[in-house]
């Protein structure tokens, strides 16, 4: 071979290879950013159960407003959600499992108040509330399932080589946390 020709492949070789570096970065920069928007998916869905929130409690008030201490730690919770976002997954779903915690209090109140029980006004935030919680719950999936395929895109051969010096680290899970997963865990009780 003349050397020409071998300048000619170790050029198409270099060229090759650039372009594979390119096209594996953008890759990983798409599946980053799909991580992003799906964060504030959940930032969104979030956003509306942080504000339907206040309705609910005034409607409760209305109905058991001596029940000042369970109000009170709906009110903190909601508080501590909307001030764990943007502080990471993990701090966020947190929050978030501490705000479950509480609605569920709120709910099980409502159980003793038949009247609060019956009105429509409870009822209708209480279907909005289902909903945006089964929202959230898709945006939670949808989220994790983007992280799973960062995470693997970065940690896959060849680029797991250089996605650590080209600035891809691992991001975390959104977990529902170990307290949410021990009653997650718990058959329902079916009472009659």
């Amino acid at each position: 071979m003349s050397a020409s020709t071998i300048t000619w492949i170790i050029v198409g070789l270099v060229v090759l290879l650039a372009l594979w570096l390119i096209m594996t970065y953008n890759a990983l920069v798409a599946l980053r950013q799909r991580v992003s928007q799906a964060f504030f998916d959940i930032d969104v869905q979030t956003k509306q159960r942080h504000d339907l929130i206040p309705n609910l409690v005034e409607t409760v008030k209305g109905y058991a407003g001596h029940e000042r201490g369970t109000l009170e730690a709906v009110v903190n919770a909601r508080n501590a959600a909307i001030s764990a976002q943007g502080q990471g997954a993990a701090t966020q779903a947190a929050a978030e499992a501490g705000l479950s915690g509480a609605l569920r209090q709120l709910f099980a109140l409502s159980e003793s108040y038949p009247d609060l029980k019956a009105s429509q006004n409870f009822q209708q935030l209480q279907r909005d509330l289902a909903d945006i919680e089964n929202k959230i719950a898709a945006a939670r999936r949808f989220f994790n399932n983007a992280v799973q395929e960062y995470n693997t895109g970065i940690q896959q051969f060849p680029a797991a080589l250089f996605s650590g010096a080209m600035g891809f680290q691992p991001k975390e899970f959104f977990d529902v946390g170990e307290q949410e997963r021990k009653e997650l865990a718990q058959p329902p009780q079916v009472k009659f």
